[in-house]
């Protein structure tokens, strides 16, 4: 189907696509900037957001609407990560602002229980058989040795990987950057966690990675990765301080889960992501000084040569490679 469309798009543009000139918003766009600085900048007006919760964007709109007219220093994916309780929302709701880029919270299945009408589906559980019950979050950490537990591992993944794509989709249809509070790149560290307490069989493990591993070869990584590292004992402490009931007293966050999780994020997750992503890690033991990260976002250089791997799956040459992947990330959010 992709390549049917890329064919679609290039005889459309009556060849090898738009090359994008010197003089383009993107392609020759280094750094991120903060609103303070674009505030005091002149800034060329940009066609207004593309509605693509609401309408496709289909060949005829490529011929009259083009993606990278949109685009500037700011259209950018960037990522909070860290462990459980480290701060991670207070920081990337302060940078989505700082940045006047869109904030996305963390995704968990609890949000695929609210209805298009606000009605909480979990109300019906008392009347469904269990296998069809609800089981989010706060159940996992209840019971974790549930017979639902995979299942809830593989949805948390696919509801991850839904936010990602509405994110990339809002990146082509808006130019505004957006900020996560994690994602589905590092979602298997969860996973590994799980398995290693014994809470994944070794045939539901297998399975979640046959479920993560065929969709994100379609995804663009992120930008930036900024992660907030947090020592496990400092992890318990807060998640004692900040009282959530469904945290306190739960079998899951012990020492031993939250090591498991650290390890595969540090010697998998951003060992791996850094060779594709710009990486930055805060000692965040203590809270810091978001100001702090904004500079050092403005003092990154997001220009690599085309044969390093460094932020390859954001280099287009023409607008037809704009328009093929808006087309697919928007048709996944309709």
């Amino acid at each position: 189907m992709a390549s049917f469309v890329r064919i679609s798009f290039c005889r459309l543009a009556g060849r090898g696509g738009t090359i994008l000139s010197v003089n383009s918003n993107v392609g020759f766009v280094r750094s991120i900037t903060s609103k303070t600085t674009r505030a005091a900048e002149k800034r060329p007006p940009k066609p207004a957001p593309w509605n693509y919760h609401e309408k496709s964007y289909t060949l005829l709109n490529y011929l009259f609407d083009k993606t990278s007219a949109r685009f500037d220093d700011n259209s950018m994916v960037l990522v909070v990560e860290g462990p459980i309780a480290a701060g991670k929302t207070k920081v990337a709701k302060q940078l989505a602002a700082e940045l006047d880029m869109l904030y996305l919270p963390e995704a968990n299945l609890g949000m695929n229980y609210i209805n298009n009408y606000g009605y909480d589906l979990r109300k019906l559980d008392p009347i469904l058989p269990e296998m069809t019950r609800s089981f989010d979050v706060p159940d996992f950490l209840r019971n974790p040795k549930h017979k639902l537990t995979a299942r809830f591992q593989i949805q948390q993944l696919i509801t991850r990987l839904s936010q990602y794509v509405d994110a990339l989709a809002h990146v082509f249809s808006t130019g505004q950057g957006v900020v996560l509070d994690r994602c589905v790149y590092s979602d298997f560290v969860f996973a590994e966690a799980m398995y290693n307490q014994g809470y994944l069989s070794k045939k539901a493990y297998k399975k979640y990675y046959e479920f993560r591993d065929n969709p994100m070869i379609e995804l663009l990584r992120p930008h930036l990765i900024i992660y907030l590292d947090v020592p496990v004992p400092k992890v318990i402490e807060n998640v004692k301080k900040r009282g959530i009931s469904f945290e306190k007293g739960s079998p899951v966050i012990n020492q031993q889960y939250l090591s498991v999780m650290e390890k595969h994020y540090m010697q998998s997750y951003l060992k791996e992501m850094s060779k594709h992503s710009e990486l930055l890690v805060y000692d965040w033991s203590e809270e810091g000084d978001v100001e702090i990260v904004v500079e050092d976002i403005e003092r990154i250089n997001f220009n690599y040569d085309y044969q390093d791997q460094h932020l390859k799956d954001w280099d287009f040459r023409n607008e037809e490679d704009y328009a093929v992947l808006r087309h697919k990330f928007t048709s996944f959010v309709l």
